[in-house]
């Protein structure tokens, strides 16, 4: 990678293709992103978003094709380890080393600089250089991104002492105050609050780089980008950029193109079907009618019978070689009839907790919190808030300092944390993810398990439960694989569908549209409208919560 100050700052993927042992996943990708431009990348959960940004990152080797960068690199990984003894001012140095490079190659072109003899283009490059990167401020930005970001900001604290949403936070602004030409970022959004992302947007429309962005955050797409590469493969096979700099726009142009694409395929299939009976009627014209009598012109005969196969032939071979693929049927979420009430229902809400207090995290003294069936409660509020602990405790997976929480008898909880399985457990008993050797299980091998500990604590109704493979979350093929090999967005409807497995009374879902793909959050959107269950939703997706407006609010 060569360093350009200059305004041709540029990334370019030409026919990029990466896959896994059995498990292609990038084919063909062609991607030019120059200074100004802001790019989003969407696609299903397992189409590539992740491994795309590493191999255009230089992580990945393309296994065909090329990549080029030109200018310095900043990126910012959904998963990031806490190596140890690394500390917050381990990140903010790595992240401003260029700053300081800059900045002491200026002090030394200045220091050494002859005015009569002096090297004037060092000191130029050396200038411009400390410019474009304004380096003069570049502290100053990373302080007040870890300030807006509602990251902690001690230089000394140890990175594997913070939750993963504070590493983040933390990496992020580091990355902000750095200033790169080429800024490649995975799922920004998921661990801000909403005015993390005010900042974070009003940061990335003035970037004066190029910017590519993993996101399945509808507004950030309709208020930053300059366009939207969709990795599910177009009509041709491969990913199609879409210059739609608005997710509704973006989200009518793929479906007006889905639809011609059906309906070429369909008109192929006819056609195909058309000429294989027309070759059939051939050939049988050929061994039956085309036997004249004995004295006509037979060789003339059999000639033309002959020329009429030879032409049916041609006309397959030529659709077939011109013929699209079957288009992919995209998976779709197929939400289960959720049962608003237990077998016995009693008079009273379903959930009940009263003025819940978990030490230096949650403190709502005099506050209740009633879910009744059916009901509906949206918990809002910025990061460190308690939102988190709040679900916790409804879901009984953390215990009181003070406060009294009551389910009603019978009834099945379906929980959702924000940060996986390590973070709480779902229902107080082990998520399936939460040992480290179910990892290596297969989707149905550790769904069942959980089924299994579920129906040991009598947290299941064996009658009612709920089969992975029917909820259009993964494909039967995904399912098939160890859940170690699935990406990160995958193992995300992974859990979502164990929150759904013992068909639940109420769901409790913290930040539910995390590292899901953007179609699958419309789907999952309207199916909480819709659901019998009561549902309790915390997130700050700020489409989301516009979707929901008109539910009861509860801000922490």
């Amino acid at each position: 990678m060569t360093e350009s100050p200059t305004g041709d700052v540029q990334l370019v993927a030409d026919a990029v293709t990466y896959g896994y042992p059995g498990h292609p996943v990038l084919d063909r990708v062609d991607l030019v992103v120059s200074a100004g431009d802001r790019v989003g990348v969407v696609g299903e959960n397992g189409a590539g978003k992740t491994t795309l940004l590493r191999v255009l990152a230089g992580e990945l080797a393309p296994q065909t094709g090329t990549v080029r960068r030109r200018g310095t690199l900043a990126s910012v990984e959904q998963e990031l380890d806490a190596p140890g003894g690394a500390t917050i001012g381990t990140f903010v140095a790595e992240a401003l080393g260029g700053v300081r490079a800059a900045a002491g190659e200026l002090e030394a072109a200045i220091a050494g600089f002859d005015h009569e003899s002096g090297d004037l283009a060092r000191l130029t490059a050396a200038v411009s250089r400390y410019e474009h990167l304004a380096a003069w401020d570049a502290d100053r930005r990373v302080d007040e991104a870890l300030t807006r970001f509602g990251a902690p900001r001690e230089p000394e604290r140890r990175l594997d002492q913070l939750s993963v949403g504070e590493r983040y936070r933390v990496r992020l602004a580091c990355r902000i105050g750095e200033r790169a030409d080429l800024l490649l970022l995975d799922e920004p959004t998921n661990h801000l609050d909403a005015a993390g992302i005010d900042y974070l947007t009003a940061r990335l429309r003035e970037w004066p780089g190029a910017v590519v962005i993993v996101t399945h955050d509808r507004r950030l797409l309709d208020d930053v980008m300059t366009a939207i590469l969709d990795l599910d493969p177009a009509m041709d096979g491969r990913p199609a950029l879409y210059g739609a700099t608005r997710y509704s726009d973006y989200r009518f142009l793929k479906t007006q193109m889905v639809r011609r694409w059906q309906a070429r395929y369909r008109a192929e299939r006819k056609r195909a079907l058309e000429l294989a009976e027309r070759l059939d009627s051939t050939y049988e014209n050929l061994s039956d009618e085309w036997r004249p009598p004995k004295g006509s012109q037979t060789h003339r005969r059999a000639t033309r019978a002959r020329g009429h196969v030879k032409a049916a032939d041609r006309l397959i071979q030529k659709l077939d070689a011109e013929a699209v693929e079957v288009p992919t049927p995209p998976l779709v979420l197929t939400f289960p009839d959720l049962p608003s009430l237990p077998p016995e229902p009693q008079p009273g809400p379903l959930l009940d907790l009263r003025a819940p207090r978990v030490r230096d995290r949650l403190d709502l003294a005099g506050v209740r919190i009633e879910v009744p069936a059916c009901g509906r409660l949206l918990v809002t509020g910025p990061n460190g808030s308690g939102k988190s602990t709040l679900l916790a405790a409804l879901a009984g997976a953390i215990v009181l300092d003070r406060g009294v929480r009551a389910i009603a008898p019978g009834v099945r909880l379906g929980v959702l944390a924000q940060e996986g399985p390590t973070e709480h457990a779902a229902a107080v008993v082990a998520h399936p993810r939460a040992a480290g050797t179910a990892e290596q299980l297969s989707g149905f091998d550790a769904y069942a398990r959980h089924a299994l500990t579920l129906l040991e604590a009598r947290l299941l109704d064996p009658d009612q439960l709920v089969p992975v493979a029917a909820l259009g979350l993964l494909t039967e093929q995904d399912l098939d694989r160890p859940l170690r090999e699935l990406s990160v967005g995958q193992r995300r409807r992974f859990d979502l569908a164990c929150a759904l497995l013992a068909a639940p009374h109420v769901l409790i879902l913290d930040e539910p549209t995390n590292h899901l793909s953007v179609g699958l959050v419309d789907e999952l959107t309207a199916a909480l409208r819709a659901t019998s269950a009561a549902v309790v939703v915390a997130t700050h997706d700020r489409r989301m919560r516009a979707d929901l407006a008109d539910w009861p609010e509860l801000s922490l």
